[in-house]
């Protein structure tokens, strides 16, 4: 059953989706949006789909935030590619802990899980088995690595902008943190959500703000404008439910594909910049080398390429890349 909504998504219910650990749900929610028109091959197949994969804090319709490489004044909007943009399995918008009200009996997924979740609403929805490719940023590049390491033939490229192929060092020590500040709070097996996991909430968006903003950016501002900014982002964890915060936050701690990389087929392009405090190129770019065959990497120098919103260095490299992809 697909639902229209006057907010530019739409929702679509799965009759079952069954998890990796053998778990199953049933009368599954999927959000979802799409830009551009699909293109059909002589069997009615859609040829020119591009899955986008959203960030840890966001869901489908932070796709807008590309307005600037799909949108009809954008140089790519004449390549005629059908963008399908997809919020994530444990997001409220999705199926979720919260929107269940499994709350903490929720099944454990894991990226794969939240892949495979994205594949069975595009066979059901669209008819897709096989896509043109793939974009995913951050946390959506976790689900773009996934999805081309465990079904390499699924896709002809891979566009991954600040993201990683595993959480190690920092990124595990911070989300450790976080679960051992979540476990410490009685108030998460109570029935009742209380105002304390709110104030929990409030505690980890705090933590999380260390790392929004690139190295030098965080020197050159004043306690002003590091408190003005910082005000505004922890704000935003009033509203996060603590429930599908941890799960997504497992989800994270488990992830690793890094011995599947040279499973990937896909013409792949990844870039990052220099000052990230989170994927940091050394790390989780340059390594990719010798990991993965038909590989591109572009490092940004500016110091607010992933936060200002501004993709606009992005589009020449886009176009080069895209070209022998364009419908």
């Amino acid at each position: 059953m697909i639902a229209n909504s006057k907010l530019g998504y739409r929702k679509q219910t799965l009759d079952e989706f069954k998890f990796e650990n053998g778990q199953i749900l049933h009368d599954v929610e999927v959000e979802y949006t799409t830009r551009g028109t699909p293109i059909y091959d002589e069997n009615g197949n859609i040829t020119n789909a591009i899955i986008y994969c959203h960030r840890f804090n966001e869901n489908c319709l932070s796709i807008e935030d590309l307005h600037q490489l799909i949108g009809p004044d954008s140089p790519l909007y004449d390549y005629n590619f059908f963008y399908i943009s997809i919020t994530s399995l444990g997001y409220p918008e999705s199926c979720s802990p919260s929107t269940t009200k499994l709350k903490y009996d929720f099944p454990k997924y894991t990226y794969k899980d939240c892949v495979n979740f994205k594949r069975k609403f595009l066979v059901e929805t669209f008819n897709i088995t096989n896509v043109l490719g793939i974009l995913g940023v951050g946390n959506g590049g976790y689900e773009a690595y996934t999805w081309a390491c465990e079904y390499p033939d699924e896709m002809e490229f891979l566009i991954i902008g600040s993201s990683s192929f595993k959480t190690e060092g920092y990124r595990y020590i911070v989300s450790k943190a976080i679960n051992n500040i979540i476990s410490s709070s009685d108030a998460y097996y109570e029935e009742i959500y209380s105002d304390q996991l709110t104030r929990t909430m409030f505690a980890i968006y705090s933590i999380l703000y260390s790392q929004y903003f690139p190295k030098r950016a965080f020197q050159k501002f004043d306690r002003h404008e590091i408190d003005l900014y910082m005000d505004s982002f922890v704000d935003e964890g009033l509203s996060v439910d603590i429930y599908d915060f941890k799960y997504r936050n497992n989800a994270l701690i488990d992830y690793d594909v890094e011995d599947k990389l040279s499973n990937i087929k896909a013409k792949t392009l990844v870039s990052g910049a220099s000052q990230d405090m989170y994927y940091i190129p050394e790390f989780d770019i340059w390594p990719l080398k010798d990991k993965i065959e038909n590989l591109e990497i572009n490092i940004f120098d500016a110091e607010d390429f992933v936060y200002n919103d501004d993709y606009s260095q992005f589009i020449d490299l886009f176009k080069e890349f895209l070209e022998e992809f364009k419908k």
